[in-house]
């Protein structure tokens, strides 16, 4: 496998292990009105993330590339947003695992947005 073949792998397994362990996160979160339409939100951004990142892969050109790859960047950052709401709302006990969520929602959306910036400037 090349280097750049590795790093499509890893980012695959990151991606997929973010959103199902944001799916288990929101099983531990307090019961009420409010949190049922954060995790409907959060579940999507989630997995879409990495659902999108696998398309990007199998994209037809750079243009293509781009293109998805930029809503890879939409989905986490929302991921990003709706853990940040669930910190400022107390909606979770589960501090030590919200914090590592926050931690890994960033990561990625410095890793995709690096792509996507360097798929942009590809395109020029």
């Amino acid at each position: 496998m090349t280097d750049k073949e590795v790093f499509i792998e890893r980012m695959k397994s990151k991606t997929k292990k973010f959103a199902v362990d944001v799916i288990k996160f929101c099983d531990s979160l307090k019961n009420c009105k409010a949190s049922s339409v954060i995790v409907y939100q959060l579940v999507k951004s989630a997995t879409s993330t990495g659902a999108n990142y696998r398309a990007s892969c199998k994209a037809r050109s750079k243009r293509d590339f781009f293109s998805k790859i930029s809503i890879v960047v939409e989905e986490v950052d929302e991921s990003e947003y709706w853990l940040e709401v669930i910190e400022d709302t107390e909606l979770s006990s589960n501090i030590k695992e919200l914090e590592r969520l926050l931690k890994e929602a960033n990561e990625i959306n410095r890793i995709m947005s690096k792509a996507r910036k360097s798929a942009g400037n590809s395109l020029n």
